[in-house]
């Protein structure tokens, strides 16, 4: 009988296999409570200078590996907007260090190296030199299917090394709905394109059924190609480097150096943690929602309007360690919003990276100093294998503002008001869809413009205007001309967007609305996603929400009449109760009733489409804003007149169209408003019997109740809290 069985020595170090290196790494880790079990960073108290210099060089080829992989690529999502980053991993698959750019990866491509290595994969399929993976599975190490990862093993002399990984997002993932965000899916099924940890490729070459089976399985083949090829590039640029460092400083010293580098990370977030918050527990929920009761179109278990709940917790102990809870979330849903607890994971990294840790070397050591409980059932980790995760950043976005409100509280305490941040701008409107482009070619599109949302405000100083995304702090909204390269919808005005900005002492910063005409193509279909019945971010210290979103679509307009006949025609929404495009425009249906479709809305020539898109949250009081700061922001058209009178309290006079803001005026209507809020406000006792009895009597709308419901099912410490707080009879439960 033939044996099939091939013999292979093991790869990893010291003839073992990579499961025994990741399991002995584990168990160091356990007993010690040091990667590696490290007591002293040799390398680094030996040679500092050394030390800094393989880490500069490592560093320097990822960012280099990066910015030539935006080349590679002709997505407007990646060459425009840089959505992609790159990370160098240990054998048992830890961070060592990462490039810019989507850090939310630097921990879930260490998920799916993981994967790969208690799955075996050393066995079957093999790892060898020159082998290419492909990843995009939330469950094994990602946020969404949208999130496209390739992996490659880095040998030297028979042994693994490490292992280069490099993440794009997709403009489409071939889901039931077009784009890279899907929102029509109710389960893992119709999420799109799934590798699942693939072994794609060979001796440097991507095997070609592979490549043909990703063509048939997108709307968008040649950009799906040209991204992946570039996330090969620079994962084989990143092995050059390691290889010139080993070439350099010999193996011995690369291996002792990887293994401190992130038991230095380790300490220095713990230092970074001591060293500016203040022990203790800090909680700030959020919320985000979405109405689908009357989509007909769903399945019926999936035909419900839905409230989020993220009861985000942080405790932070006197030795640094740092935990993170999402008890008392509610269950996972037959919607795409869900997440996993990799997708949480990115999500903590990509935040405390921007806020703890900017300036110390960014890898899995600062991973190692956190304990996360996502809970079981809930949308941060169903625990079902098939439930949909298309667009988990819905959820998972607004999920996390919680997170720099604590932080800042936290800085605040211990006086690093500088680093006080209220929050950010939820990243929306998604512009997506897909049908027929100007090319007469079947296309897809999520437009990424939505990068470019307002900051939170600080302490100090008002939050950046249209400035990035939570989840790429370097975010770019992409030149106007490139989006119309690959979407059939003119741009009639990108312009900013009043009144987004959340007000305060300190205003966040504002969002934008960028205003469509559907163009040369018979038929195009999109989506309006985005929130509008709640807040998603609450401010600090006072500091008001950004706005909610809405939505403007015309459709069967009379505008190419217009154009033809050289009469103004709408660039912007402006003013929604006084809107320009309904001015201007007839439109035989308007649609401005809701915000997320599940499935796609048809346009053709001469409808338009009004994308808004969010301000950051504002902090401090808005009636200590000072009245100069109010002026710029009339006359730069952040702000409206009557909000300027209504939210701050400030005595606004226009002159030859300049806008200005009598301080002594101002001074006294303010303090009018202070003698209101004092008659009308109660003692906090007073308040909570009146809220009680709201609970009891279950007096909210339906949503409302199932949330509560469902995070009381979910968790029992929750519940029990819950209980606790209002003084409820512990059989409590919230109304059908």
């Amino acid at each position: 009988m033939r044996d099939l069985k091939t013999p292979q020595e093991p790869i990893g170090w010291d003839g073992k296999t990579l499961k025994a290196m990741l399991t002995e790494s584990e168990d160091l880790f356990t007993e010690t409570g040091r990667y590696g079990g490290i007591r002293e960073l040799k390398i680094k108290a030996s040679d500092p200078i050394l030390y800094e210099k393989i880490f500069s060089k490592m560093r320097g080829g990822l960012v280099n590996a990066r910015e030539t992989a935006m080349n590679v690529s002709a997505s407007p999502i990646v060459k425009e907007i840089g959505e992609l980053c790159f990370a160098l991993y240990t054998p048992e698959g830890d961070s060592i260090a990462l490039s810019t750019g989507i850090i939310v990866h630097v921990h879930t491509m260490s998920d799916a190296i993981k994967y790969m290595i208690r799955q075996d994969f050393e066995e079957n399929p093999g790892i060898a030199p020159g082998d290419i993976y492909i990843n995009n599975d939330p469950l094994v190490g990602d946020v969404h299917n949208g999130d496209v990862q390739t992996l490659v093993p880095i040998f030297w002399e028979r042994e693994i090394i490490g292992w280069a990984g490099g993440v794009t997002h997709v403009i489409d993932v071939g889901a039931l709905t077009p784009g890279s965000v899907p929102v029509g899916p109710t389960h893992r099924f119709e999420d799109g394109i799934d590798c699942p940890v693939l072994k794609c490729g060979a001796r440097d070459t991507l095997f070609r059924d592979h490549e043909l089976r990703c063509e048939k399985a997108t709307r968008t083949p040649m950009f799906w190609k040209l991204d992946e090829r570039a996330r090969i590039a620079g994962c084989h640029m990143i092995r050059r480097t390691v290889e010139d460092i080993i070439n350099e400083v010999g193996i011995e010293t690369y291996k002792g150096f990887i293994r401190e580098v992130i038991e230095e990370g380790r300490r220095s977030f713990l230092n970074r943690m001591k060293e500016m918050t203040i022990p203790g527990r800090y909680r700030a929920p959020a919320f985000t929602e979405y109405s689908f009761s009357a989509e007909t179109r769903l399945p019926r278990r999936a035909r419900v309007d839905k409230l989020m709940h993220g009861p985000l917790e942080i405790t932070i102990h006197g030795d640094g360690t740092f935990e993170l809870s999402f008890e008392g979330a509610d269950a996972w849903g037959w919607h795409s919003m869900n997440c996993t607890p990799s997708a949480m994971q990115g999500a903590i990294w990509v935040l405390l990276s921007q806020t703890v840790i900017p300036n110390d070397k960014v890898n899995d050591g600062a991973y190692l100093a956190t304990r996360n409980n996502f809970p079981l059932g809930s949308w941060t980790n169903p625990g079902v294998s098939t439930v949909s995760t298309g667009i988990s950043w819905f959820f998972l976005i607004p999920g996390f503002t919680g997170l720099f409100r604590s932080l800042g509280r936290a800085f605040q305490a211990r006086g690093y008001i500088e680093e006080v941040l209220a929050g950010y701008g939820l990243t929306a409107n998604c512009f997506q869809g897909g049908g027929i482009d100007q090319f007469n070619r079947e296309s897809a599109t999520t437009n990424f413009e939505l990068s470019c949302v307002g900051t939170g405000a600080g302490i100090v100083r008002d939050g950046l205007d249209f400035a990035s995304a939570m989840w790429n702090p370097e975010g770019d909204m992409g030149d106007v001309e490139v989006w119309e390269l690959i979407e059939p919808f003119l741009y009639l005005g990108r312009r900013i967007k009043p009144n987004t900005a959340g007000p305060g002492k300190f205003r966040g910063g504002s969002g934008f609305e960028s205003l469509r005409m559907c163009w040369n193509t018979p038929y195009y279909e999109l989506q309006n996603i985005n929130v509008g019945k709640v807040f998603a971010s609450a401010g600090i210290f006072g500091g008001y929400p950004n706005s909610a979103g809405y939505r403007r679509n015309l459709h069967q307009t009379n505008i190419l009449e217009r154009v033809k006949d050289q009469l103004p025609y709408p660039v912007r929404d402006g003013d929604p109760a006084d809107s320009e495009i309904l001015r201007l425009v007839n439109g035989q249906r308007v649609m401005s009733d809701k915000l997320t479709t599940t499935l796609p809305e048809l346009f053709e020539e001469g409808d338009l489409y009004l994308s808004v898109l969010n301000g950051g949250t504002g902090a401090g009081d808005p009636i200590e804003r000072e009245p100069g700061r109010i002026e710029d922001d009339l006359n730069g058209n952040y702000l409206m007149p009557q909000y300027a009178e209504s939210i701050y309290g400030a005595f606004v006079e226009e002159h030859n169209g300049r806008y200005g803001v009598d301080p002594v005026k101002t001074r006294e209507r303010r303090q009018t408003i202070r003698e209101k809020r004092r008659k009308e406000s109660v003692p906090v006792r007073e308040w909570m019997v009146s809220e009680r009895e709201k609970i009891q009597s279950g007096a909210f709308i339906k949503p409302i109740r199932a949330m509560y419901r469902s995070s009381m099912a979910t968790s029992e410490r929750w519940a029990r809290e819950f209980r606790d707080f209002w003084n409820l009879a512990d059989d409590f439960e919230m109304g059908e």
